[in-house]
């Protein structure tokens, strides 16, 4: 929802440890406000591991049971913090438990205080209700006249309930799923938007018709299923990007209908959400190749868009120093690797001293003679250039740790930037220009 340009807030609770702290810096990373995000000292952050089978199967196990997410409470509600937004929106998931089911009645109480908009995602997993097993996290729909009692009794609260038809057959207690929308609709005035997979989705702002074909909807996009995990947060974002800006329903499932489309398309979920650039764009152009992963366009704009290395300082100006000389130190009487790594050390050294905490300094390090030091640069604020080149060689070489599949790069820490120096000439021949040049875009 950031990336689409919203101001963003989170309300939950993470654990005191490095998953936890990761999600924090990376909410920060991404322009959301964390000032609702409670760590926890006694339990851990929840997950969740995916599998992909094939186009139909994405088997989940979902690690929760005493997570921190799921201790969220009253006392972690802020009034403050909830008067300062325009909206707040709901997972179906915490009115499982009485103690976040308390914490979210709360947030909706103060939310109508302050006039702010409410929204719901059902989200149902039975697996989390406690009407389905460990081994089934991939189930979408158990009945359960528990489940549907409970989200019965707290529809009133909100302004726009949001579902896929397996959802509202649980919040309704029906498998028919108009009949199911209707009994939501006795229980709330919210408008409803029902997903329909492949069918895109349908808005309903009063009464129920008879068909799903007679609701509101937004032009869909043809594309290729590769993973639907997250394909529910992504057109929900896109879907309060409309809801929020009052763009009327058809655009607003356009735009829903978009974002939901890059999660499906693209391995991930998180990574997979579009930025507002990038959304604009493909809604302008349209669809040029159902695997939206494999559009050299649209993943050119996404990684320049949302790729965020830092989350602060200055760094329009950077002194680095370079250290990744290799075949000038291996030429040296008397070399050695471990004198050289010592040697690399000292350099590493001196630009932490230099850099004494301040943004804009860096390194140039290499990791054949300067692993050590290499790896000291980690976490300590520096910009980091890796040299990629076979010292001196023409036409260019690459280093052989990277593998002729440049699967080497998979061993890099992710703040290594990719140095490559490559010496040409205006007087090269074609072939080597054109060889020299292949290599660097296949680096690249």
């Amino acid at each position: 929802t950031a990336r689409l340009g919203l101001k963003t807030a989170l309300i939950s609770r993470v654990g005191n440890e490095h998953m936890g702290r990761f999600i924090l810096e990376q909410l920060a990373r991404e322009g959301v406000c964390t000032d609702g995000v409670k760590t926890d000292p006694e339990r851990l952050t929840a997950l969740v591991i995916l599998g992909i089978r094939d186009e139909e199967q994405f088997p989940l196990i979902f690690y929760r049971e005493n997570c921190a997410d799921m201790a969220l409470c009253e006392d972690d509600i802020d009034e403050d913090f909830i008067s300062r937004a325009r909206a707040v929106v709901v997972t179906g998931t915490h009115l499982s438990h009485p103690r976040t089911e308390a914490a979210v009645i709360k947030a909706l109480e103060l939310a109508k205080k302050h006039g702010l908009r409410t929204a719901l995602d059902i989200d149902y997993r039975p697996n989390l209700w406690g009407v389905a097993g460990h081994g089934d996290g991939e189930s979408r729909f158990v009945e359960s006249a528990k489940v549907t009692a409970k989200l019965l009794s707290t529809l009133h609260y909100f302004d726009l309930i949001v579902g896929t038809e397996e959802e509202f057959h649980i919040a309704g207690g029906s498998t028919n799923t108009v009949e199911a929308l209707r009994t939501v609709r006795g229980n709330s005035k919210a408008t409803l938007v029902c997903k329909r997979g492949a069918l895109g989705a349908v808005a309903f702002e009063g009464a129920v018709p008879d068909s799903l074909d007679d609701g509101q909807s937004g032009e869909g996009f043809p594309i290729e299923v590769f993973n639907v995990l997250g394909a529910g947060d992504g057109f929900f974002s896109g879907l309060l990007k409309g809801w929020m800006e009052d763009a009327g329903w058809p655009t607003t499932l356009k735009y829903a209908n978009a974002c939901g489309a890059f999660a499906v398309s693209r391995h991930g979920c998180t990574p997979a959400y579009p930025s507002l650039t990038e959304l604009e764009f493909f809604l302008k152009r349209g669809v040029k190749q159902k695997d939206l992963r494999n559009d050299p366009e649209l993943e050119q704009i996404h990684w320049s868009t949302t790729r965020h290395t830092r989350n602060a300082g200055d760094w329009s100006s950077m002194r680095v120093f370079a250290f990744d000389h290799r075949l000038q130190l291996e030429e040296m009487d008397g070399y050695t690797l471990a004198k050289g790594g010592a040697f690399k050390e000292l350099c590493m050294k001196a630009a932490v001293q230099v850099q004494d905490g301040r943004d804009g300094y860096g390194i140039l390090c290499d990791n054949r003679i300067g692993r050590s030091a290499l790896h000291a640069a980690s976490g300590s604020g520096l910009w980091i250039g890796r040299p990629t080149e076979w010292p001196g060689s023409r036409p260019l070489t690459l280093e052989p740790e990277l593998g002729t599949d440049f699967g080497g790069l998979n061993q890099w820490a992710k703040e290594n930037v990719v140095k490559c120096l490559c010496f040409c000439h205006p007087d090269d021949d074609a072939a080597t220009r054109a060889d020299q040049e292949a290599t660097v875009k296949r680096l690249f």
